[in-house]
């Protein structure tokens, strides 16, 4: 009888402060509602990627929900035993995060890319020697369609700590044309005919002059670029721009007498030094016509 009162008695004791243990509870139970309503409209216009949406919102109120419990058992004086615990479980989750390390690495590479959003949906981008259109972007793993229709799946990591180019997020790229000439044809008028032919494609940036270098002496021909730029949202695009420049020079070319020269070879008929074909054939009785 004596436990039972006993009991009693220290229920009477903490009945308030059971209560006030629930009510704290009740607000930051509605708390942590509110501010995830709140939070959720904020990161709705700042990024598109649903699922690290929802992993914030969750974190945000585990967080708060945490708190309030910890409020609500030190006001029960249980402060003391939940320590103890939260230490033994800090060092089970160290132990984890060494064994898991990389897919943390990957996880914690997604919430960030997410956050910066370097690049979304959509996007055409090349990173560690992979191009394509990035279809999918995950929590641990970024999903990229290559133009042959491959998907590549790149954890986020490697993404987020290696060198990326991003395509798509200045709406235009430039195009470089590497051509070559024969040596007897007219470099001026070469120079005028092709960017004219380059200026001809309707779709080019009209804010971006086409240019004209001459580069190099060849081996048979004289080798120059034409550079211009188009507005670049699908890679399709891109290699129309390609295949309409290089149309519309060889029919340039064709249209005025201007050569791209075949590859020229020497072949060796072991002629010595200043000898000619002629005589080198006559001294080993071979004729022309064999």
């Amino acid at each position: 009888m004596n436990k039972v009162e006993n009991w009693l008695e220290t229920a009477i004791t903490m009945l308030p402060n059971f209560i006030i243990a629930i009510l704290v509870l009740l607000i930051f139970y509605f708390l942590s509602k509110l501010i995830r309503m709140v939070l959720g409209k904020v990161l709705h216009r700042s990024m598109s990627n649903d699922s690290v949406i929802r992993l914030i919102l969750s974190l945000t109120g585990f967080a708060i929900m945490l708190t309030g419990i910890m409020v609500a058992l030190s006001v029960l004086k249980l402060d003391k035993t939940v320590t103890s615990v939260l230490a033994g479980v800090g060092v089970i989750g160290l132990a984890l995060g060494f064994a898991f390390q990389d897919a943390a690495a990957n996880f914690i590479s997604g919430v960030a890319m997410a956050v910066k959003s370097p690049i979304n949906i959509g996007d055409i981008v090349e990173t560690n020697s992979y191009f394509g259109t990035v279809k999918r972007i995950g929590l641990r793993s970024t999903t990229v369609t290559s133009p042959q229709g491959q998907d590549i799946v790149l954890p986020n990591r490697l993404i987020f700590q290696n060198p990326y180019t991003q395509f798509t997020i200045n709406g235009e790229r430039r195009i470089d044309l590497e051509v070559g000439i024969s040596y007897g044809d007219d470099l001026e008028k070469v120079e005028d005919l092709s960017t004219k032919a380059i200026e001809a494609i309707p779709y080019l940036k009209e804010d971006k002059k086409v240019e004209f270098f001459y580069t190099a002496f060849g081996d048979s021909s004289i080798n120059f670029v034409v550079r211009y730029w188009v507005n670049y949202g699908r890679q399709p695009d891109y290699f129309r721009a390609i295949s309409d420049g290089i149309k519309n020079l060889k029919k340039t070319y064709n249209e005025n007498d201007i050569t791209i020269p075949f590859p020229i070879r020497t072949l060796d008929f072991g002629i010595k030094g200043g000898e000619k074909l002629d005589s080198m054939l006559s001294s080993n009785n071979i004729s022309k016509k064999n």
